[in-house]
């Protein structure tokens, strides 16, 4: 960190992670929409691996964030109320504990589905166990309510984004220096 800005990896990341996480609700939509698959409509593997792709790396992308960010303090953060720098911490919490749970459902219910799953097309990810429909509605259900808890909770992360915006006090500012 230098100064009171995020460094610029940071910044790369956290918005990456924001890009990633809408593609990944507009393809959700997307491909939930197609046919599902038969010898005529062999396409849908594609939209689902990408899917499961991109996923994947916004978990290793968290990781990269998280452990690059546990320590960094900001001085205009310190600077809000005592409550503000709580509910950003919870805010914060709350987002990187969604989206772990939403990657690792997903995950799990695709290892559970019978699909395999490659990462990136090059490293063959293990399946825990022989197709298991049980588990696989069980692990898709936990995706889905995750997937609708992350979204409430993006929500409020971008309202309090607005919030500081509106107040001009320089929080919203630190996190566009590229």
């Amino acid at each position: 960190m230098q100064g009171n800005s995020p460094d610029k990896t940071t910044i790369l990341l956290h918005w990456l992670l924001a890009v990633s996480i809408l593609f990944l609700f507009a393809s959700s939509w997307w491909m939930l929409a197609l046919p599902l698959p038969s010898d005529e409509f062999t396409y849908r593997v594609l939209p689902f691996q990408l899917h499961k792709n991109i996923g994947i790396s916004l978990l290793v992308l968290l990781v990269i964030l998280f452990t690059g960010s546990v320590n960094a303090k900001n001085e205009k953060v310190l600077k809000q109320p005592g409550w503000v720098q709580k509910l950003a911490l919870l805010d914060h919490f709350v987002l990187y504990l969604l989206i772990v749970l939403t990657c690792l459902s997903g995950y799990m219910s695709s290892s559970y589905s019978g699909w395999d799953t490659s990462f990136w097309w090059l490293i063959d990810l293990p399946a825990w166990s022989e197709e298991n429909e049980a588990l696989n509605i069980l692990f898709s259900d936990i995706h889905m309510w995750t997937c609708w808890l992350l979204l409430a909770v993006i929500a409020v992360h971008t309202g309090a984004a607005l919030y500081h915006a509106f107040l001009n006090d320089g929080i919203i500012e630190r996190m566009f220096r590229l």
